[in-house]
């Protein structure tokens, strides 16, 4: 069973180990998160809020991205419980990404009240347009 574990894991982009989850930043960094049968996207999102210093939490979702695709996104519900997401026939053809989802009326005011928040939404954008730079051009 050893190999077989050891295949599964190889190829995957959601997980580390088992119950191990691979979250992507925009900053290119990876977060790794355990989990169990009752932690929920939720849980993952306020853990990364802490850990990035975030304020303006409420901007924020896990999404799944199909690989290769910056096309496809699959926003995670905050009930979702992750080892339910994991276990999806076409996981391993995702990769999980925290990303602004929710973009404020007004940036600017996100610039006062929360620029880490502001500095990640700036991040995002610019990550996105120059992938689209790249597909125009080609």
């Amino acid at each position: 069973a050893g190999k077989k574990d050891n295949d599964l894991f190889r190829g995957n982009s959601l997980l580390f180990l088992p119950n191990v989850l691979k979250v992507y930043l925009e900053n290119g960094q990876t977060k790794a998160f355990k989990f169990d049968n009752s932690t929920t996207v939720k849980d993952i999102v306020l853990t990364l809020k802490d850990k990035l210093s975030i304020r303006a939490i409420e901007y924020f979702a896990l999404v799944l991205e199909q690989q290769y695709s910056i096309t496809k996104l699959l926003l995670l519900h905050e009930d979702e419980f992750i080892q339910k997401v994991v276990q999806k026939k076409d996981s391993h053809d995702y990769r999980c990404l925290f990303r602004v989802c929710f973009v404020p009326r007004d940036p600017m005011d996100l610039l006062q009240d929360d620029s880490s928040t502001f500095e990640y939404l700036f991040l995002q954008v610019r990550k996105v347009h120059s992938h689209l730079q790249g597909t125009v051009r080609s």
